[in-house]
């Protein structure tokens, strides 16, 4: 059975609603059915990616059918709202979520190496932590 090809980039319009100075802006995907928010635009626009980001992923591996993102131009906005279009690329995210491992060289100098070994140090998970913290 052929795997779906799936695109390396989603793009779908979001509608920001302002509710007034101090509050949270909510923020909604029209063609998703789903929502998020964000206390400035800064915080909105990055809650809204990885919501776009998880909701296709999500999509995709549970093989559904992903909706054609409407038009700016087709949307109808209230006066507190305005829209914009929210991209998400999808490599990065599929990677994330992968949980094959891959094997990799490490140089260090013998003096580390063997006070490591000494301690048992476990040298994938020390190098998976600093690598998450790093990113």
């Amino acid at each position: 059975m052929k795997k779906n090809v799936f695109p390396e980039r989603y793009v779908y319009p979001a509608i920001f609603t302002y509710y007034g100075s101090g509050n949270e802006i909510a923020v909604e995907f029209p063609d998703l059915n789903v929502a998020t928010s964000g206390t400035d635009d800064a915080d909105a626009l990055q809650s809204a990616r990885e919501l776009l980001g998880i909701t296709m992923l999500g999509l995709e591996e549970d093989d559904e059918e992903i909706p054609a993102p409407s038009k700016l131009s087709a949307l109808s906005l209230e006066n507190n709202e305005t829209t914009t279009l929210i991209d998400v690329y999808m490599p990065t995210l599929r990677l994330a979520h992968e949980t094959k491992a891959v094997n990799r060289t490490v140089t260090l100098p013998a003096w580390l190496n063997a006070a490591a070994l000494e301690r048992n140090v476990n040298f994938s998970q020390v190098l998976q932590k600093a690598l998450k913290e790093l990113l």
